[in-house]
């Protein structure tokens, strides 16, 4: 008995840490699934809609959301065409924004967290990650670029479907939520801050009468155009646009709902798991983003400076991951953690 009680603070705090790795695979799971779908929905509509003065496909917008110019150029030459983009943002091993390299975290963070995630989650991940990881350039080719990205983003709404029917509802469900949330309040940022300053012809100045397919672009690449126009059948304009991104309380993907959906998670965990400690401070800059936006319509967030703004919410987002990590997964001289991905 006395051998026994010797080991147990030892076995908890084993325990304790095992716990902890997997929250953060949890919560890193549920972003890289985000960003495959987000980065999915970029190209198809980039292809469909997004020109440069020129007539082209705007695809340099997308290396300038996931601020990607520098890791583009050490790899490929400038100027960027559409079969290195895709390359980089597809198949591209060593470009860890890419939808193989993505599919690869996701299955090693499934794979962390192998205890806690339905066999129905598992296998779907198992053969989603594997067929992501095959792509190659033929495969681009045959089925075409608008129908892989639509295989892409039915595949990780699948895997959205089934995570929420059979996860069970504990701490790892939380940590999924809460990158769920981050990732789409970090990525509506990037794209409004970026698509909106691409669209400005040369000479305009923000809030100039824009074209309607160019701003219907901006809200297909949220998946929001039908959304918004439930709301604004007849009249679109950069201020509705930015407005509705970030404003709306009832569009999923909208900045304040997510914002909202974060503090609410971090509310769960503080109280059902007497975790109030860890999730205060969080909460508290959470508090702050949320009354900032409240503050302030549209027309004064883009008077005021848009980009600036934007700039603002992504440093708060990657300050509060930052925080999350030191508060639920610290490293310690006894745990081996492989490093985290960085916000991109």
């Amino acid at each position: 008995m006395t051998q026994t009680g010797s080991h147990f603070p030892a076995m908890l705090a084993n325990l304790n840490m095992l716990l902890s790795r997997y929250g953060e695979s949890m919560m890193w799971l549920a972003r890289y699934m985000e960003r495959i779908e987000n980065l999915a929905r970029l190209l198809e509509v980039t292809e469909a809609f997004v020109r440069n003065p020129d007539g082209s496909p705007g695809w340099d917008t997308i290396l300038q959301i996931n601020s990607d110019e520098e890791r583009y150029a050490a790899i490929y030459p400038l100027p960027p065409t559409e079969e290195n983009i895709l390359a980089f943002y597809i198949t591209e091993s060593s470009n860890p924004t890419s939808i193989r390299a993505m599919a690869h975290m996701v299955r090693e963070n499934a794979r962390s967290a192998r205890p806690l995630i339905s066999t129905e989650m598992w296998m779907q991940l198992n053969v989603f990650t594997h067929s992501m990881m095959e792509l190659s350039t033929p495969d681009i080719r045959r089925n075409g670029l608008s129908g892989l990205c639509n295989r892409i983003k039915q595949d990780c709404q699948s895997h959205f479907g089934i995570t929420e029917g059979t996860l069970y509802r504990d701490q790892a469900w939380l940590f999924y939520l809460l990158g769920k949330y981050l990732e789409r309040s970090d990525q509506i940022t990037r794209l409004i801050d970026i698509r909106y300053h691409t669209l400005l012809p040369s000479g305009e100045t923000s809030g100039s009468q824009m074209d309607i397919t160019q701003w219907g672009s901006v809200l297909r690449s949220a998946a929001a155009y039908h959304a918004f126009r439930r709301l604004q059948p007849v009249t679109t304009t950069p201020a509705n646009v930015v407005g509705f991104l970030l404003k709306n309380e009832g569009f999923p993907r909208s900045l304040m709902l997510n914002l909202r959906q974060v503090d609410s998670t971090l509310s769960a965990l503080s109280t059902h798991y007497n975790l109030r400690h860890q999730c205060s401070p969080l909460q508290e800059r959470i508090i702050n983003l949320r009354a900032t936006l409240e503050d302030q319509t549209a027309e004064e967030i883009i008077s005021r400076g848009l980009h600036e703004y934007m700039t603002y919410i992504q440093d708060e987002l990657a300050a509060l991951q930052e925080e999350v990590s030191v508060a639920f997964w610290p490293v310690t001289p006894f745990t081996i953690r492989e490093d985290a991905p960085a916000l991109q």
